[in-house]
C-alpha cells in the first residue's frame, strides 16, 4: 500500500514536469512548420526592412479599423517595427500594407482572409496585401498580420496562425516567440529552414523554466527533424504532417520541395547549420539538388569547386 501510494505521489510531482516537457517540443515542432508555406514547399525568411505604413479601406471600415490596427500594431510591436496609420491621409497612398474589407460575398467560403507580399527577391518583404470579409475581419486580423510581418506557415499548435486557432483576439506565447526571432539581430533575410530554426528555438529556450533540460531538447528536435528531412528530400518515408495537412500540396509541389529540401541541406550542411559541418554531405545534397534543376544548388556547386 505504501509503495503504491509513493508511487502516485512521485507520478503527481512528475506529471507537470513531463508535460512541461510536451509542451517545449510541440513548440518547436510549430516552429518547424511555421518554416513552411502552405502550398507544402519549406520557405526561406521574408521579413520588413522598412516601417510599416497602413492603409485600411473597403467595406465597413468603421467597425473593423480598430480591430484590424490593434492585430497590426501587436505584432508590429513585438517585432520593433515602426507602424504608421495612412488611413484617409493626405499621403496614404505611400501605404505598403494594404488592408482591403470585402464584402461577404466575396473571397472564398474555405479562404475568407488572405494576405499577399511582395518581394522582389526572396528576402525583404516591399508591400503587403490584406483581404478580408467582413464578417470573418474580427478572426482574422491576428492571424493575417502574422503573415504580414512575413510569417507564412500555418503550423499546428498554439499560434493564432493554425488553421483551427486557440485564440482570435491577441497573440499567443508562441505568436510572440517567432515575432521576437524573426526580427532578431540573428535573422537574416533570405535564410533558409536550417539557418533560420537555432534563431526560432533559441528564442523559445529564453522562455523556458529548466533551460539545461531545453537545450536537450533543442538538440534531439535538431537531430530528429534532419533525419526526417533526409527521408523527405530523398523520397522515402512519410511526407511531413504540414505538407498534407495544408491541403494545397500536389504531386510536383511535393516534388519542388524535396529538391528545394535537398539544397537546404547542402547549405545546412556546408555552414554547419542546425548540423555540424560535413563538406561530404553538403555536395552530397547540392549534387541532389542540381539534378533536380536547382538553381541555387547549381551555383553552390560551380562556386564550391572553383
Amino acid at each position: 500500500m505504501r509503495r503504491m501510494c509513493w508511487g502516485l505521489f512521485l507520478a503527481a510531482l512528475l506529471a507537470p514536469c513531463i508535460a512541461k516537457a510536451d509542451e517545449f517540443d510541440q513548440g518547436l515542432s510549430t516552429l518547424w512548420e511555421v518554416l513552411w508555406h502552405q502550398s507544402g514547399t519549406p520557405t526561406r525568411i521574408v521579413r520588413w526592412e522598412n516601417d510599416l505604413r497602413v492603409r485600411i479601406h473597403g467595406v465597413d471600415v468603421a467597425t473593423h479599423r480598430e480591430h484590424t490596427l490593434q492585430a497590426l500594431r501587436a505584432v508590429a510591436a513585438e517585432a520593433g517595427v515602426k507602424l504608421i496609420d495612412v488611413t484617409g491621409q493626405a499621403d496614404e497612398n505611400t501605404a505598403n500594407v494594404n488592408v482591403e474589407i470585402t464584402g461577404d460575398n466575396q473571397l472564398e467560403d474555405n479562404q475568407p482572409c488572405v494576405t499577399y507580399l511582395d518581394f522582389r527577391t526572396e528576402t525583404r518583404i516591399d508591400a503587403a496585401t490584406v483581404q478580408m470579409r467582413s464578417r470573418d475581419a474580427w478572426r482574422c486580423a491576428f492571424h493575417e498580420s502574422m503573415h504580414v510581418m512575413g510569417v507564412r506557415g500555418h503550423p499546428a499548435g498554439q499560434t493564432v496562425l493554425s488553421y483551427f486557432p486557440w485564440k482570435i483576439d491577441g497573440l499567443l506565447p508562441l505568436d510572440k516567440v517567432m515575432l521576437r526571432a524573426w526580427y532578431s539581430p540573428r535573422m537574416r533575410g533570405g535564410m533558409t529552414p536550417f539557418e533560420a530554426l537555432p534563431v526560432l528555438a533559441d528564442e523559445l529556450v529564453a522562455t523556458a523554466p529548466h533551460r539545461a533540460a531545453a537545450v536537450q531538447a533543442r538538440d534531439a528536435f535538431y537531430a530528429s527533424t534532419v533525419q526526417q528531412m533526409h527521408a523527405y528530400a530523398n523520397g522515402q518515408g512519410d511526407i511531413p504532417s504540414v505538407v498534407r495537412r495544408s491541403g494545397k500540396s500536389t504531386s510536383e509541389g511535393i516534388r519542388y520541395g524535396r529538391g528545394e529540401m535537398s539544397y537546404f541541406l547542402g547549405i545546412a550542411y556546408l555552414e554547419g547549420a542546425t548540423v555540424q559541418r560535413d563538406a561530404t554531405q553538403a555536395v552530397r545534397w547540392l549534387e541532389r539538388a542540381a539534378t533536380m534543376g536547382n538553381r541555387g544548388a547549381q551555383a553552390k556547386l560551380g562556386a564550391f569547386r572553383q
